[in-house]
C-alpha cells in the first residue's frame, strides 16, 4: 500500500507539473510576414562578430537581402583572430550598404558583447537600431515585418523569439528542453504587461529607437553586464517606455549551436551569467535541475519497477502502480510532441525527453556550482567570474 500511495502522489504531482510548465509560454503578439512600406525610416542593422566565420558570411548576406527600402549595415569585428574580417571587406567590397569595423581592445570595466555594440552603434545613422547576433538569419522580409508590428504595437523597444535551427541530434534532444525551461522563466506575457516589471529582451534579436537607446544612456550605461540583452530592457521598460517581445519565428531564425560540446559549453555559460546576476535564481534553478533530473532518472523505471511489483504478485496495486506511470508517461509526450512540432522537428524526439532532462540538469548544476565555488567561465576566449 506504500508503494500504491507514493506512486499516486507523484503521478498527481506529476500532471500538475508537467501541466503547468508548459502552460507558462504565451507569445500573443505575432511579428507576421508583411509587405515593404512605401517610405521608411533609415535602420541601421549592428551586428557584433568575434570569431564567426562559419556563420557571418550568411548572417550579413541575408541581411543585405531585406525588401526594406531604406537600411545600412554594420559589423563590429571584436578582434577576430579567425577570418570573419577578411570575409566582411569581400563582401563589402561588392556592397557598399555594409560597414565591416575593426574593433579596439576591450577597456578595463566593460564586457565584450556591449563594447562591441557600443562601437557599432557610434557609426551608425538610422533612427531605428536593430541588433542581429551573427549565428542569426533574416528572411527577406523581416526588417519590413518586424517594422509594421512595431509600429503596430507602439514599441520603443521590439524583441523576438527567432526560430531555432536544429541539425543534430543533440540540439534536437536538449534545446526544445531549455527554451522550454526558460520560458517558465520569463513569461511573455508578463513582459508585455507595462504594469509589470518583467522585462526581458533575446540579445539575438533586437529592435530599439536611436532615442530612446541614447535617453537610456546605451550600452555605456550597462557596459559590465554580460547578460546585455536583459539589461537593456530593463533600462527601457523601467523608464516607462514600451517593450513588445513576439514571435519572429516565420521571419528569423538562429543557428546557436551544432554540437553538444559548443551548446554545453554555451548553455552553462548562460544559465551561470543568469544564476549570478539573480542569485535569487539559484532555489528555483536548484528545483529545476531536481525536476529534470526525476524525469531523467525516475520516470524510464517507473512503469518497469510496476511490472516487477506485479511479476512479484502485487496484484491489482501493482496493476494501478503501472497504469499511473503510463499516463504520465503519455501526458508527458504529447506535449512534448507538440513542442518538438512548435520547433519544427520530428514528434519522435518527444521520446529523448529523459535524456535531453538529464543533460540539461547537468548544465543546471554545474552553472550553480560554478556560482557557489566561485569559479567563472570561459567564453570566446574571455574569462567571466562571479560577483556576488
Amino acid at each position: 500500500m506504500l508503494y500504491l500511495i507514493l506512486s499516486t502522489i507523484l503521478f498527481l504531482l506529476g500532471l500538475v507539473i508537467i501541466h503547468w510548465i508548459h502552460s507558462q509560454y504565451h507569445l500573443d503578439v505575432v511579428a507576421a510576414p508583411a509587405p515593404s512600406p512605401a517610405s521608411a525610416p533609415l535602420v541601421s542593422v549592428c551586428i557584433p562578430a568575434r570569431n564567426e566565420e562559419t556563420n557571418i558570411r550568411r548572417c550579413v548576406e541575408a541581411v543585405l537581402k531585406q525588401d526594406y527600402p531604406h537600411f545600412e549595415v554594420i559589423v563590429l569585428d571584436d578582434r577576430s583572430t579567425d577570418g570573419t574580417l577578411t570575409l566582411l571587406r569581400d563582401i563589402a567590397s561588392r556592397d557598399s550598404r555594409l560597414l565591416p569595423i575593426s574593433g579596439s581592445d576591450l577597456p578595463e570595466g566593460w564586457a565584450g558583447k556591449p563594447h562591441a555594440l557600443y562601437q557599432a552603434v557610434s557609426a551608425a545613422r538610422g533612427e531605428w537600431l536593430c541588433f542581429v547576433d551573427a549565428d542569426t538569419f533574416l528572411a527577406p522580409n523581416a526588417l519590413s515585418s518586424v517594422y509594421a508590428k512595431a509600429v503596430e504595437t507602439g514599441a520603443d523597444l521590439f524583441t523576438v523569439m527567432t526560430r531555432q535551427i536544429l541539425g543534430s541530434f543533440w540540439e534536437r534532444t536538449v534545446m526544445p528542453l531549455v527554451m522550454t525551461a526558460l520560458s517558465v522563466g520569463f513569461s511573455p506575457r508578463k513582459v508585455n504587461d507595462p504594469k509589470r516589471r518583467d522585462a526581458v529582451a533575446n540579445g539575438q534579436f533586437i529592435f530599439i529607437k536611436r532615442r530612446v537607446y541614447d535617453a537610456i544612456g546605451g550600452h555605456e550605461s550597462i557596459k559590465d553586464r554580460i547578460v546585455e540583452d536583459k539589461a537593456l530592457a530593463e533600462r527601457v521598460k523601467w523608464s516607462g517606455r514600451r517593450l513588445v517581445v513576439a514571435d519572429g519565428m516565420q521571419v528569423v531564425s538562429t543557428r546557436m549551436y551544432t554540437s553538444l560540446a559548443a551548446m554545453w559549453e554555451g548553455w552553462t555559460k548562460n544559465i551561470y551569467l543568469g544564476l549570478r546576476d539573480h542569485p535569487s535564481l539559484l532555489l528555483l534553478g536548484a528545483f529545476g535541475a531536481t525536476l529534470a533530473l526525476i524525469a531523467a532518472l525516475f520516470l524510464p523505471v517507473w512503469p518497469l519497477l510496476g511490472v516487477s511489483w506485479l511479476l512479484d504478485g502485487g496484484g491489482w496495486m501493482a496493476g494501478l502502480v503501472i497504469l499511473e506511470a503510463l499516463v504520465v508517461w503519455g501526458y508527458l509526450v504529447l506535449v512534448r510532441v507538440a513542442v518538438a512540432r512548435g520547433m519544427q522537428i520530428s514528434g519522435w524526439y518527444a521520446f529523448t525527453t529523459p535524456l535531453g532532462a538529464g543533460v540539461f540538469a547537468a548544465m543546471m548544476l554545474t552553472s550553480a556550482w560554478k556560482v557557489i565555488s566561485g569559479q567563472g567561465v570561459s567564453w570566446r576566449g574571455r574569462m567571466y567570474h562571479t560577483k556576488m
